[in-house]
């Protein structure tokens, strides 16, 4: 059976040093995606859209283990951040945030892996909710990262120096607000919660 350490292989992509911006160059990789809107807070969508890709993710991780096909660790959630109307971002109208939940999943899982696990998923998790979730690349490219310490509404400091970083260094941002959740708001104190904030960016011209 073949066995991927993905926290190993992918590191670099799943480390980043608080108070300390980097820039990174991202590879494009395998993802499990799912789209929606709404404040991550309250929105029943939300939360059915993370339990949907967990359960879509560890049944695949799990049926093809048993097959002895291949084993593979299930990585953190991350998320992409919008709003149509991008004051409804920066001010934090959050009913109006647009994002689209994902989990990195192995090159080596395909479509066909995905549709057998999503049919043995939907036996404890909502069909409706499966059937919105996509397997799909990601290219991000030149980015820009840094790990916040502490709860989620107390980002905006971090992602200001995120931002001044990335114009010191001769480049301008493009592409979506990124974050990586490395702890789990169930089981961690707010204030210990680990959160890498990414920004794509490119060279100013």
């Amino acid at each position: 059976m073949q066995t991927l350490d993905l926290k190993q292989t992918l590191k670099p992509y799943f480390t980043a040093a608080v108070g300390k911006p980097t820039l990174i160059e991202v590879p494009s990789l395998s993802y499990l995606k799912i789209d929606g809107r709404g404040n991550p807070n309250t929105a029943p969508e939300y939360a059915a859209a993370v339990q949907g890709l967990y359960s879509l993710a560890y049944t695949a991780k799990f049926m093809l283990k048993k097959r002895g096909e291949l084993d593979f660790n299930v990585m953190a959630l991350q998320g992409l951040w919008w709003a149509d109307d991008m004051l409804a971002f920066l001010e934090g109208r959050k009913d109006d945030w647009r994002w689209t939940m994902m989990i990195v999943m192995p090159d080596a899982l395909t479509q066909a892996h995905i549709e057998e696990a999503r049919a043995l998923a939907s036996k404890k998790t909502d069909p409706a909710v499966l059937a919105r979730i996509r397997l799909e690349p990601y290219t991000e490219g030149l980015a820009a990262q840094v790990m916040h310490l502490g709860p989620y509404s107390a980002e905006a400091a971090t992602i200001a120096a995120l931002h001044a970083f990335i114009a010191a260094q001769g480049c301008e941002r493009r592409g979506l607000h990124h974050e990586i959740y490395l702890g789990d708001p169930r089981r961690t104190a707010p204030e210990k919660l680990r959160t890498i904030i990414r920004q794509p960016c490119q060279r100013r011209a």
